[in-house]
């Protein structure tokens, strides 16, 4: 479409027209803003002045009115002197009470971590050994060797443990789940076994026990649990019997598959492509590891003269289990039993430190003899800290009940005010008010 001019010059002044408008009621609407903004800052401000004013005025009320209570009454100090004086002993009780009961907490954690023995939960006993399983045998058996303070709690459900496994050693320290775990926090306690050993005899230790871990680990694991005639007729049914009903039923299978996940990482994964080549040569290296512990112990008493080690411990878990066992198939059984040396070495040890038969043990500590004892020890304990509990608790109730105002101390005038001081109370706040 074409325009003539005219209509053009009418279009583009009435377009110029409308931009103004639209500028001018965008200044408007700023300029509104602006104004809007600024009343509200100055109502804020008149806000704050006037809360200022009314705070100062309390004030000065207070403090005169307190003057005059003062100069009526007689009293010699002023009462917030006194309610200082009180807040301050009251300070002072709070933290001698606090300091006490701290002290003394840190003297009873003391007192339980010295003297309380730790409690050791291990698998049952059978066969005339304190426990059937090797791991808690060891843990048992080197806290023996060390006087370890130990109470042990049989059980027949390892789901019952702590940590769901066994052994399990439980400590103010927090629990302990693996044998080597157990073993390393007696040595920090001070109770090693080997602490009389040389550098030599510390490296045969070390090798004998690689060796025995290597070796002789893997053929036991192969007659009680992979030896199909041994571990229906003797491994599965102990623990079905010694294990509670319904878990009798799939956790021997379950300490079965793990047995021969250990093989398996021990002998490869092609262990199970020819198992008679594999149990002769695991037959063989145990076989060898045998008669190498039987001559490296030979006629002595312990395998590093007469006094036990870590090496004893783990060696006699491992060899106990296998000569009191009643194995169908009792082929390496009948090897161990043709070393002398070996079998008087885990009857010795059987006589002299575990001389009960499957039962409970004894007592360690001389001093904590009597189990009677020990519990009067612990209700004297528990008494105690209730009581201290309890006066701590009294003691911050009455100290928040004085520092909140809910309760007050007060002086009582020897006579009341008289009606002097209400009048000129009464006059100073008319005139403030007006």
């Amino acid at each position: 479409m074409q325009f003539s001019p005219s209509t053009l010059c009418v279009l583009v002044t009435g377009r110029r027209k409308k931009r103004r408008r639209r500028r001018r009621r965008r200044r408007r609407r700023r300029r509104r803003r602006r104004r809007r903004r600024r009343r509200r800052r100055r109502r804020r401000r008149r806000r704050r002045r006037r809360r200022r004013r009314r705070r100062r005025r309390r004030r000065r009320r207070r403090r005169r009115r307190r003057r005059r209570k003062t100069i009526c009454t007689g009293a010699e100090e002023p009462q917030s002197l006194e309610r200082s004086e009180s807040e301050s002993l009251l300070f002072c009780s709070l933290s001698l009470s606090l300091s006490l009961f701290v002290m003394l907490f840190r003297v009873n954690k003391g007192v339980q971590r010295w003297q309380r023995p730790w409690s050791c939960i291990a698998g049952p006993a059978g066969g005339g050994l304190p426990t059937v399983d090797p791991d808690c045998l060891a843990v048992l058996t080197y806290a023996r060797f060390t006087g370890a303070p130990l109470k042990v709690h049989k059980i027949t459900n390892p789901w019952r443990s702590p940590s769901g496994s066994l052994p399990a050693l439980k400590t103010s320290n927090g629990v302990f789940s693996d044998m080597q775990e157990i073993i390393t926090h007696f040595r920090k306690q001070q109770f090693n076994a080997d602490y009389d050993l040389s550098a030599l005899q510390a490296a045969d230790t070390l090798a004998f026990l690689s060796l025995v871990h290597r070796k002789l680990l893997p053929m036991l694991i192969h007659t009680f649990w992979v030896d199909a005639k041994n571990y229906v007729e003797h491994t599965r049914k102990w623990y079905a019997e010694a294990i509670p009903f319904p878990l009798n039923f799939f956790l021997p299978n379950r300490m079965q598959k793990r047995k021969l996940e250990h093989l398996q990482t021990v002998c490869g994964e092609s262990w199970q492509d020819n198992e008679e080549q594999l149990e002769k040569q695991i037959y063989r290296d145990g076989c060898e590891c045998l008669t190498l512990l039987s001559q490296h112990l030979g006629r002595k008493k312990f395998f590093f003269g007469d006094s036990p080690a870590s090496l004893d411990a783990s060696v006699f878990s491992l060899l106990a289990g296998l000569l009191h066992a009643k194995l169908p198939n009792g082929k390496f059984q009948q090897h161990l039993k043709s070393l002398p040396n070996l079998c008087n070495f885990c009857t010795s040890i059987l006589s002299l430190y575990f001389p009960w038969d499957g039962g409970d043990p004894p007592p360690i500590v001389p001093k904590l003899a009597s189990g009677d004892g020990n519990d009067g020890e612990e209700e004297t304990h528990k008494r105690r800290n209730q009581f201290l509990s309890v006066l701590v608790a009294l003691v911050a109730m009455v100290g928040y009940a004085f520092l909140t105002g809910i309760v007050s101390i007060q002086k009582e005038s020897p006579h009341q005010a008289g009606p002097h001081a209400i009048t000129l109370d009464e006059v100073e706040e008319e005139e403030e008010e007006d």
